[in-house]
């Protein structure tokens, strides 16, 4: 697979019925499974690619993601991560909600979850 290994006692994703539940995803190399600690939209980037593969490896796509969760270390991140995240989300635009949170696991500067469709 081309994502991370899970860094705690949890699941990359859960398949049930005809969803998949991706577990929250920070900037980690697949390659490497170490935390890439650059800016807001390398981070940004990364885990979005790492829920793209888990989501492909179980045989859906960034365009059947119904919901996505996004936890934020600053809002003022927020534009940033709005830019990168329309790169992959143009066409098919999926529920979304973006809170402010005081740590994230690594340091991370962005964490998201997301639902799919199969």
């Amino acid at each position: 697979m081309t994502a991370p290994s899970a860094i705690g006692p949890y699941s990359q994703a859960i398949k049930y019925g005809n969803l998949i539940f991706v577990s929250g995803q920070i900037a980690i190399n697949p390659s490497t499974n170490e935390f890439v600690n650059g800016n807001i939209d390398s981070q940004t980037k990364q885990v979005i690619e790492n829920i793209k593969a888990i989501l492909e490896s179980a045989g859906s796509s960034l365009q059947k993601v119904l919901k996505v969760t996004i936890f934020i270390t600053d809002m003022k991140d927020f534009d940033s991560i709005n830019a990168v995240y329309s790169e992959y989300f143009n066409s098919s635009l999926p529920a979304r909600a973006c809170v402010e949170v005081s740590n994230l696991p690594k340091g991370a500067k962005v964490e998201m979850e997301a639902i799919a469709s199969c």
